[in-house]
């Protein structure tokens, strides 16, 4: 008796993304036809349990457009719908789906957010950079960098702080104290009995 592996599912306007988590899969097979019937079959582990799959999709796929990638750790495919339109459900039968086929959450974008997140897809889509000249910027290429100047102004930097500029001030016994100055043992604090 074959086993079922988990499968997770996601979808987009145009295209479903099935992913079957089985590691090491071997002897891995597919079946997709047009009319939607998907059929997986592989084998796992040492013992090369059987694993099988096989499902009526809601409608119609282009075969010919459907791809799979096997991997170390699940095969993944990418199924090309017949028409452009939203399912409301991966499979033909109605109610609650098998145990183990489950939404993919990672690759889940909702129906209304979907042209949204074709825009955020593009690199630098987030970002709005108007009529910025990055040629301005001089940030390498052509011309090296001169850093001549740079020696000399360190030279002149004081990096003393305000607090080491401050003034000497006398300490509560009168002695006057540099900073880093202890003060000396005869320096007694007044007491007031």
């Amino acid at each position: 008796m074959s086993h079922h592996p988990l499968v997770r599912w996601a979808q987009r306007t145009d295209k479903l993304f099935i992913t079957i988590d089985l590691p090491d899969a071997k002897d891995v097979k597919l079946k997709l036809d047009p009319e939607g019937k998907f059929f997986f079959s592989a084998t796992s582990g040492v013992d090369k349990i059987p694993y099988e799959v096989d499902i009526d999709l809601l409608d119609k796929v282009d075969v010919n457009e459907s791809k799979a990638s096997v991997g170390l750790r699940n095969i993944c495919y990418l199924v090309k719908k017949a028409e452009n339109k939203w399912w409301s459900r991966l499979l033909k039968q109605e109610g609650k789906p098998p145990v183990f086929i489950k939404v993919d959450w990672d690759k889940w974008v909702d129906e209304d957010e979907e042209e949204d997140k074709h825009e955020e897809d593009k690199p630098g889509a987030d970002m709005d950079f108007g009529n910025f000249d990055f040629s301005k910027l001089n940030m390498g290429g052509g011309e090296e960098f001169d850093d001549g100047g740079a020696d000399k102004e360190e030279a002149n930097y004081d990096s003393d702080t305000e607090e080491e500029n401050a003034e000497e001030a006398p300490s509560a016994g009168g002695e006057h104290l540099n900073k880093g100055d202890a003060p000396s043992a005869s320096a007694e604090p007044e007491s007031k009995v």
